[in-house]
């Protein structure tokens, strides 16, 4: 992906007409494939000054694909007037130093942590070995299986990356998944128990949490049931899926 940086000086008598422009624009941004989102912000100590960041799936996507396609000529219809009011526009690429701060706890943290996470994996593994339909599935599975786990959801939902550093990441999971033919039922099985062991461990319950926790398992158990099958898809070579707050991985079909 590239980010687009434009940055705008307007009058004050111009910027409600200006927003409204913008407000109309956005109706061809988000039509348009190449684009993955946007956002217009004003300036606090000088609200003349304005920045609009788009985020487009590459720089050529947005020169070659958007402002020659379809939807092009509605968005800058909206814009044109605005257009001698630019004073910077760029292409920008991501670097790695990236991150949150701490104003919003992660959901390792909000699940209680290590501790919850084990506690929650120790007895959702005890009540599998005493479901017929799932004891199969993990017969043979290693003494510290539910401690394994519980350190793979804790890196997934931004706790310490002990999965990465002890025990292989995320080619490592799907591996683990490969030849073993886990059918929808089993799959649905899984997520219904574990769904049922958090309540009995008491993770927290707010609606919040226990979305994205249901989220992320059917996420999770459905690319466990593709690497399952008779046709696997190659190893991840990517790192470990991170999970946040209404924030999901994109789908790479």
């Amino acid at each position: 992906m590239i980010i687009e940086y434009i940055r705008y000086r307007i009058d004050g008598a111009r910027r409600e007409a200006f927003e409204q422009a913008y407000q109309r624009a956005a109706d061809a941004l988000q039509q348009a494939e190449q684009c993955v989102d946007y956002e217009l912000t004003r300036c606090t100590e000088d609200p003349r000054d304005y920045i609009l960041r788009i985020r487009w799936t590459s720089a050529e996507d947005h020169l070659q694909g958007f402002r020659k396609g379809e939807h092009f000529a509605a968005f800058f219809a909206e814009i044109r007037p605005y257009v001698q009011d630019i004073e910077e526009m760029r292409h920008y690429e991501a670097t790695p130093v990236a991150g949150r701060g701490g104003s919003t706890p992660t959901l390792y943290e909000w699940a209680g942590g290590q501790p919850a996470l084990e506690r929650l994996f120790t007895r959702f593994y005890q009540r599998v070995d005493e479901d017929p339909l799932l004891a199969p599935v993990f017969a043979d599975k290693e003494p510290d299986h539910a401690l394994s786990v519980a350190a793979w959801l804790g890196e997934v939902f931004g706790g310490p990356a002990r999965y990465s550093t002890e025990r292989g990441g995320h080619r490592h999971m799907a591996a683990r998944h490969l030849g073993r033919g886990i059918t929808e039922q089993q799959r649905r099985r899984w997520v219904a128990l574990l769904l049922d062991t958090a309540d009995e461990v008491e993770l927290p319950a707010d609606p919040e949490f226990r979305a994205v926790l249901a989220y992320y398992l059917e996420w999770g158990t459905r690319m466990a049931l593709l690497y399952s099958g008779p046709t696997p898809p190659p190893l991840p070579e990517t790192p470990m899926p991170r999970w946040d707050w209404g924030i999901t991985p994109p789908y790479r079909g």
